[in-house]
């Protein structure tokens, strides 16, 4: 028999799940096409269109970093509920603005906003907090994870087949299914925040710097959002160099490009929907964060140094084991706060994303051009992949640490 509560909080998963799903299927349908769209703008330039739309990722990276824990603190003050249905209305008007941009400077408008209104997955997160006990919370931030995955996995390849029709096809239909999400949430969603739980609102707090504070207020918290961070600049190097890495060592075409990104997404999501819900009640959070970390480091290893293809393929069901780290991390740090606080952690575990973002493509395709550039004697065109393999190390030596302090 389910225990009092359980039906309503079990539901209440379910739409934060279909909520990030439907936002990632959104996102990654217009990865395909939005390139083009740019292009087109450009009068066909490549070069040119190639620095804009770097121009347009690093934007979107900065709205993450500065209003993630804007709307996380918002949350704390008034609801998840208005924060999470704003969001959604906010990115499918956004996505039709996009649609309907007649100039590069109205696209790049579109996708400023976008990166401001995309900013409420740590609200999203903060629900599952709220409504899930602490020992259940990394599981259900598995199953929030896994909806990254499917829909990085299958948002791209509809993308592709509607971009083929019409580049702003994506764009339409991404804006259709974020409003109807939004009128979904409008009549199903529930508060989970009581007003007496609710903290006031603080711009000191608010602010990434200030946000970031809270991780430095907190036994031990820190040492969590190390890894967190050192976790995410680690993933940097799969969407930065994956396909020009691939392409150059390996001479993959788009196709099996495709369909190893499509494997990857495919072992994450089983990772993160089913063997978290399984592995963490049956060994702990923090077992689990060492294990995931573990082959984390060996997997990255595998793709740095593959000579062959095949083999890169091999360590793609060992990499995607990194991703029992993360909900684990997660549920850990969320233990560490009242439920005042959770938007603001959320928050600042997202501008940790953010920072990350900003780093990351930068450093890893440096890396990779010295690699099979001046360096490129030392024979080592997986250099991105073995810096990230030693980032997880680092975090692991935390974990192990954080671990041993209990």
């Amino acid at each position: 028999m389910s225990a009092p509560g359980a039906e309503p909080r079990r539901a209440a998963v379910t739409f934060i799940f279909i909520t990030v799903l439907l936002d990632m299927l959104a996102f990654g349908m217009i990865v395909p096409v939005l390139p083009t769209l740019v292009k087109g703008f450009m009068g066909g330039d490549t070069a040119r269109a190639a620095h804009i739309f770097g121009l347009f990722g690093t934007t979107w990276a900065v709205m993450q970093f500065f209003f993630s824990p804007v709307l996380g603190a918002l949350s704390d003050r008034f609801g998840r509920r208005p924060v999470i249905l704003l969001s959604n209305f906010g990115l499918g008007a956004d996505y039709i603005f996009m649609a309907l941009a007649p100039s590069i400077e109205w696209l790049f408008i579109g996708r400023t906003i976008s990166g401001l209104t995309s900013a409420s997955v740590p609200t999203a997160g903060a629900y599952i907090a709220d409504v899930t006990p602490p020992e259940k919370r990394a599981a259900a931030f598995g199953i929030i994870g896994s909806a990254f995955g499917v829909g990085f996995v299958v948002g791209p390849s509809v993308g592709g087949l509607l971009g083929a029709m019409d580049p702003r096809m994506p764009f339409w239909v991404s804006g259709m299914l974020s409003l109807l999400n939004a009128l979904y949430g409008l009549f199903v969603l529930p508060e989970s925040l009581p007003p007496e739980k609710r903290s006031a609102f603080s711009w000191k707090r608010a602010n990434p710097v200030g946000s970031l504070a809270l991780l430095r207020s907190r036994e031990r918290l820190l040492g969590l959002a190390a890894i967190f961070f050192l976790y995410f600049l680690a993933h940097e190097a799969l969407p930065s160099v994956f396909v020009l890495y691939a392409t150059y060592r390996y001479g993959w075409d788009e196709r099996t490009v495709g369909l190893s990104l499509a494997a990857v997404g495919v072992c994450a999501g089983l990772v993160q929907g089913v063997l978290v819900r399984r592995v963490v009640p049956r060994f702990g959070e923090r077992r689990t964060a060492l294990f995931g970390l573990a082959c984390g480091i060996v997997g990255f290893a595998i793709y740095g140094l593959a000579p062959t293809g095949p083999l890169l393929m091999v360590g793609i069901p060992i990499f995607t084991l990194l991703g029992l780290a993360s909900p684990s991390v997660q549920g850990m740090m969320t233990h560490r706060v009242g439920p005042e606080d959770q938007g603001k952690l959320q928050g600042a575990v997202q501008s940790l994303r953010g920072v990350s973002g900003l780093i990351g493509p930068a450093l890893f395709t440096t890396i990779f051009a010295l690699a099979i550039g001046p360096l490129k004697g030392w024979d080592l065109p997986g250099a991105p992949y073995l810096l990230s393999s030693a980032l997880v190390a680092v975090a692991l030596v935390i974990a192990w640490k954080a671990a041993h302090q209990n």
